[in-house]
C-alpha cells in the first residue's frame, strides 16, 4: 500500500464538495476547510455504519453519497450537542 498523491486529491476534492453539499443542505454555514473535513470525516463514518448494515459505496459516487450522508450525521450531532 503506497501513497497515492491522485487518490488523496480526489478525496479531498469529493470531501469539499460533499460536505458544501451537506452544508447547504443543513444550512450550517460552514467554511471550505471544515466542509472538507465535514466531507472526508463523514465518508469515513457513513462507510462504517452502512458496513455494519452491509452496505457497501464504490467509485467516486458512492463516495461522494457516504460523504454528504455522513457530512449530514456529524452536522446534526453537533448540532444537539451545542443546544
Amino acid at each position: 500500500m503506497g501513497f497515492d498523491g491522485v487518490g488523496f486529491i480526489a478525496a479531498i476534492l469529493i470531501g469539499g464538495i460533499a460536505g458544501w453539499l451537506a452544508s447547504m443542505f443543513m444550512k450550517s454555514g460552514t467554511g471550505v476547510l471544515m466542509n472538507i473535513i465535514l466531507g472526508i470525516v463523514g465518508a469515513i463514518v457513513a462507510s462504517v455504519i452502512f458496513g455494519l448494515l452491509g452496505v457497501s459505496f464504490g467509485g467516486w459516487l458512492g463516495y461522494l453519497v457516504a460523504g454528504f450522508i455522513g457530512a449530514c450525521i456529524l452536522i446534526a450531532i453537533a448540532r444537539a450537542v451545542r443546544r
